[in-house]
């Protein structure tokens, strides 16, 4: 990936050499008109931003008069060339030059999809975040449900049998409020425990349903977020710290918190929007999903379910242990349901074939099925920053070793330091 924005830094600056040369290209003034032009992307399509936090002034002239897409791509293209002629310089502002001008060619192409813009799914997923996924064959996870068959043998579709084994765990709807609550606690208190937060940071959690997604942050500025759980379909136990970590601590609540810290204290004005679809997507959503592995090393997860949630679920946590055996089985098909995402988005099958792909391969309910294929339709190539982004966020943490303090550090450098998704390849 670093490759392909060298090239494009090297195109941009071929083409438009002389206009930059031309006037005086300011990385602040560039960062300025970068966040005014995602917030008039969000007047063409409500929910592109996902966080502001900047001046009032400015997201309120961009819902009175955006411009029109056409001028909005020639902003894009004209920010793009500028700032490339500040990445290739290198240094600190050559750093943030790079992250902001990937942050607008990705804004561009999302301007080309408003309009009606379709390409393949992996060329789609480069373009809007800066990472190209690699897919694998289906048939590369065979030989997971020929295991986790050998755990649940018996009559009957396999998906199943887990289904029903997966249904004893349920957290019952009166008590998840309480279950979610002591869950995200601990997720603060140990993500509090290596990042220092700030005094009177909080957030506010609400069931919600007829969704297409399990959960979602909104993080609202001044060290605030929104939590909101769907109660479509049953939260497992063995769900509810992946949630807390992934939404509050320390993913996504404590990703805002950084990037309005980048903003207020740095005076970096692109850190006051969080566009949804930008190559810091597969850091957040995959630092997220990774934040549950950091805050509960080895097999401390495990304890504090059979300690804590499982009683206040009011489960039986003699049940617990069968229930990881079976969540490490699963865990070998992540990236299966990515494959059937492309394929049908791509259109090389069909609904009902993706719906019975996803039962298979994610052993789902049809119920869960459909509910993967609304959030395709919904959002498209951006199921690839979960695993893929875990992937790439948990190869470079582990690449700092098994010193806690050192991990931890390693995860905070991603929030705190203008990065890209190739950055954490070197």
């Amino acid at each position: 990936m670093r490759a392909w924005l060298l090239s494009l830094v090297a195109v941009v600056l071929s083409g438009c050499a002389s206009v930059a040369g031309s006037r005086d290209v300011n990385i602040d003034t560039l960062a300025q008109d970068y966040v005014r032009l995602a917030l008039e992307i969000d007047a063409h399509e409500s929910g592109y931003v996902d966080a502001y936090y900047g001046p009032d002034e400015w997201r309120e002239a961009a819902r009175r008069n955006p411009r029109e897409r056409g001028a909005l791509k020639a902003a894009a293209d004209r920010i793009v060339a500028d700032l490339a002629s500040l990445a290739s310089a290198g240094g600190g502002q050559g750093q943030r030059a790079r992250v902001m001008m990937a942050n607008a060619s990705s804004a561009r192409f999302r301007l080309d999809m408003i309009d009606g813009k379709r390409v393949p799914f992996v060329e789609e997923a480069e373009a809007l975040f800066a990472l190209r996924p690699k897919l694998r064959p289906l048939s590369d996870f065979e030989g997971a449900l020929a295991r986790i068959e050998a755990l649940l043998p018996g009559p009957g579709p396999l998906s199943e049998r887990v289904g029903a084994f997966r249904a004893q765990y349920s957290v019952p709807d009166e008590r998840l409020a309480d279950v979610m609550q002591a869950a995200i606690a601990e997720c603060r208190k140990r993500t509090a425990a290596f990042i220092p937060l700030p005094t009177g940071e909080s957030f506010s959690m609400t069931l919600v349903n007829d969704k297409s997604w399990g959960a979602y942050n909104y993080y609202k500025g001044g060290n605030q977020s929104l939590i909101e759980i769907n109660t479509d379909l049953p939260v497992s136990i063995g769900h509810v710290l992946v949630l807390g970590c992934h939404e509050g601590y320390p993913g996504h609540h404590v990703q805002g918190i950084f990037n309005e810290r980048n903003y207020r204290e740095r005076g970096w004005a692109e850190y006051s929007i969080m566009p949804l679809y930008a190559p810091a997507a597969p850091l957040n959503e995959g630092g997220a999903d990774f934040g549950v592995d950091l805050a509960f090393p080895g097999d401390e997860r495990l304890k504090f379910e059979i300690e804590v949630l499982y009683p206040l679920a009011g489960l039986d946590p003699k049940m617990a242990p069968a229930f990881e055996t079976l969540r490490r089985a699963t865990s070998e098909l992540d990236g299966a349901l990515l494959r059937i995402s492309q394929m049908q988005l791509d259109g090389e099958i069909d609904r009902e074939q993706a719906i019975t792909l996803a039962q298979k391969y994610r052993l789902a309910s049809r119920d869960v099925a459909e509910q993967s294929l609304r959030f395709d339709a919904a959002y498209r190539s951006y199921v690839i920053n979960y695993s893929v982004g875990e992937d790439l966020v948990r190869a470079y943490v582990d690449r700092h070793g098994g010193d806690q303090k050192a991990r931890w550090a390693a995860y905070v450098r991603i929030m705190s330091t203008p990065t890209l998704p190739a950055d954490l390849t070197q």
